[in-house]
């Protein structure tokens, strides 16, 4: 093998391991940068920090409405009856009045990129999953 086509081999190595492990970063970069671009303001996924709206923390899973502390939910989200899951969360993202009327997210009228929801949507779930996994 010559020293050129060495090179280029390293070389190419070089990039194509870069590469293959800076992508897991980048993905866990995107989903809590969709939330904050899109979520923070209003909410939080840390346990109790309400803010505008509740803490979102260990969402996945809940009936809406019942976030402990959160006393401002409007009638409509506290008698709704929705479990938040996947699908819930999803649509309730993407045009909150069509899933639960009368709720108090105004001025906020839904993200219509599924792209942008479903990262959302992933980080809500890894937000809720217990701190030993």
């Amino acid at each position: 093998m010559t020293s050129i086509t060495r090179g280029a081999l390293v070389r190419g190595l070089a990039v194509a391991l870069a590469t293959g492990f800076a992508m897991p970063t980048l993905a866990a970069e995107v989903a809590p940068a969709a939330f904050n671009n899109h979520c923070r303001t209003c909410h939080s996924v840390k346990e109790g920090d309400n803010r505008l709206g509740p803490s979102l923390h260990n969402i996945h899973g809940a009936k809406a409405g019942s976030s402990a502390g959160f006393a401002a939910y409007s009638q409509g989200m506290k008698s709704s009856g929705v479990v938040w899951d996947d699908a819930t969360l999803d649509k309730f993202i993407e045009n909150p009045d069509q899933v639960i009327p009368n709720n108090n997210m105004k001025p906020y009228k839904g993200i219509g990129d599924a792209a942008v929801r479903k990262q959302i949507v992933d980080f809500l779930r890894s937000a809720s999953k217990p701190a030993d996994g």
